[in-house]
C-alpha cells in the first residue's frame, strides 16, 4: 500500500509546477461545481463479503459458516430485501440511508485472468489490454474537457508517491509525498523559498504553491486532531490511521475554492487468501479502514460533498467458495460503489447472475454482468459533462457500443 503522508510541504518541484500554473478564478455562486474521487482497493475485494446476496437461495450453501450473520450483535445491515451490507461499514450504511451511496454488483473490468498486476493495469488504463500504457482513463477524462472547464483547469490531487496510471495524461496532477520524510520548520521553508526566488524562479513558484497546498490540506496538528476525532476510542492500526489522514487531506484540498476537483486514493489489504472471516480477520480490518476513509472524505469535504461522486473499485473479485485456509482466491466479478451527495443512491444496481453452480464463471467465480466502464461512462457524462462519443473513443477505447448507465447521479 502507498502510505500517504500529511507532510507534503517540500514535495518535488515537478509535481507542483503544474499546480503553480492553475488560474485562481472562482466559479460564480450557485453554479454547479462537481468533484470526482477515484478510490482503488488493491488486492481484489470480495464483493460477497461486503454486499451479500442473502436472497439468493444458493448463498448460504456456498459460504456456509462464512455467510453474513443476520442476527445478533454482528448482524448485517439490510439494504433492499435481497442484499445486505457488512455490519462493519456503519458510515457507508448511513450514506445509503441518506440516498448518497449506490452499489453495483457483479461489476467487472475487461480482464478475465487472475494476475493482480495485469488486472490493476487494465482497471487503471481503461482498455482491454494489460500492455504498457502511457495514460489512464481518468487522465483522459480530464484531458478531454475544455481547457476553461473548472475540473480541467484546477487539476487533480493524488495521495501517492507518483502520478498513478489512472491519472496519467492529465495536464495537472499534484502528488502527496509518502510517510517517512521529516517535516521542515517554517523558518527552513521560508529560507529555501527566499533562496529559490533569487536563483531559480520556476522552482520558487513551484515551492510557493507547494506551501499553499500544505496549508489547505491542514497542518500536522490539525490532521492529527481530525484523525483522532474520526477514530474516537477505537484502537486503530497504522493502515487505518493513515487512510483517514490521506482522505482528510484530499477532502480539505478539494473543498477549497481554488483546490483540485479530481482526487485519487488507494488502499491495500484486500488480497484475502486466508483468515478472511466476515466481520474480523484481514477483510474486517480493511473494511473498517475503508469505512473510516469514506467518513473522513465526507467530513473534510464539508458542503462540497453535495457536489461529489466517489467511485470505489477493485481489480477483480474473489472465488464464491472459501478455500481451505478460510480465505478466498482470485476471482472475477465483485461490487463497485458510488458515494457522495451527487449520487442518486439508496439502491443496489445489479443484473444478478446467481450463485448456483451452473451460473458461476468458470465454475468458481461470480459471473461478470455489469461492465465497470459503463458505470464510469455514466458518471463522466452526467457528472463531469463529457460527450458520449469521446467516452467511447478516447477515454475507454473500443467501447462505442457500450452504453453509459443512466441515472447514477443527480443532475440538479
Amino acid at each position: 500500500m502507498l502510505h500517504p503522508s500529511r507532510r507534503a510541504v517540500l514535495a518535488g518541484g515537478a509535481a507542483f509546477t503544474a499546480w503553480a500554473s492553475i488560474p485562481k478564478i472562482a466559479r460564480a455562486a450557485g453554479a454547479r461545481d462537481p468533484r470526482f474521487i477515484a478510490v482503488i482497493l488493491r488486492g481484489g475485494m470480495d464483493g460477497l463479503a461486503v454486499v451479500a446476496p442473502v436472497g439468493d437461495p444458493a448463498y448460504e450453501a456456498v459460504r456456509d459458516e462464512f455467510s453474513m450473520p443476520l442476527e445478533g450483535a454482528d448482524a448485517a445491515i439490510p439494504l433492499d430485501g435481497f442484499f445486505v451490507l457488512n455490519p462493519l461499514m456503519t458510515r457507508l450504511a448511513d450514506l445509503y440511508g441518506r440516498g448518497e451511496a449506490l452499489f453495483v454488483h457483479a461489476a467487472h473490468t475487461a480482464y478475465r485472468e487472475r494476475s493482480h498486476f495485469d488486472a490493476q493495469d487494465i482497471l487503471e488504463n481503461g482498455t482491454t489490454s494489460q500492455a504498457h500504457h502511457k495514460d489512464g482513463w481518468l487522465g483522459r477524462i480530464i484531458q478531454g474537457l475544455p481547457a476553461d472547464d473548472r475540473v480541467a483547469r484546477d487539476g487533480a490531487f493524488a495521495a501517492a508517491t507518483t502520478t498513478p496510471l489512472t491519472l496519467r495524461g492529465a495536464p495537472r496532477v499534484v502528488t502527496w509525498l509518502p510517510a517517512g520524510f521529516d517535516e521542515a520548520s517554517d523558518d527552513t521553508r521560508n529560507r529555501l523559498l527566499m533562496m529559490y526566488e533569487h536563483t531559480d524562479p520556476v522552482l520558487a513558484r513551484a515551492m510557493a504553491e507547494g506551501l499553499d497546498l500544505a496549508r489547505i490540506t491542514g497542518s500536522e496538528m490539525e490532521t492529527d486532531a481530525a484523525v483522532k476525532s474520526m477514530l474516537g476510542t477505537m484502537e486503530a492500526n497504522a493502515m487505518q490511521r493513515e487512510v483517514v489522514a490521506a482522505a482528510t487531506a484530499a477532502g480539505r484540498a478539494m473543498s477549497r475554492d481554488h483546490g483540485p476537483r479530481v482526487g485519487f486514493l488507494d488502499m491495500s489489504g484486500f488480497d484475502t487468501h486466508l483468515r478472511q472471516s466476515v466481520t474480523s480477520g484481514r477483510i474486517g480490518r480493511a473494511l473498517i479502514a475503508l469505512d473510516l476513509a469514506i467518513g473522513a472524505l465526507r467530513d473534510s469535504l464539508g458542503p462540497a460533498w453535495d457536489n461529489t461522486v466517489v467511485s470505489v473499485m477493485t481489480e477483480f473479485g474473489r472465488t464464491v467458495r472459501m478455500n481451505g485456509s478460510d480465505g478466498t482466491d482470485h476471482g472475477t466479478a465483485t461490487v463497485a460503489m458510488l458515494l457522495g451527495g451527487a449520487v442518486k443512491g439508496g439502491r443496489v444496481v445489479a443484473d444478478w447472475p446467481g450463485l448456483a453452480p451452473n451460473a458461476l464463471f468458470e465454475g468458481r467465480d461470480l459471473a461478470p454482468t455489469t461492465d465497470l466502464r459503463a458505470v464510469l461512462k455514466g458518471v463522466a457524462r452526467d457528472h463531469l459533462g463529457l460527450a458520449p462519443g469521446l467516452l467511447g473513443d478516447a477515454v475507454f477505447p473500443g467501447t462505442a457500443g457500450l452504453r453509459p448507465i443512466d441515472g447514477l447521479v443527480r443532475l440538479t
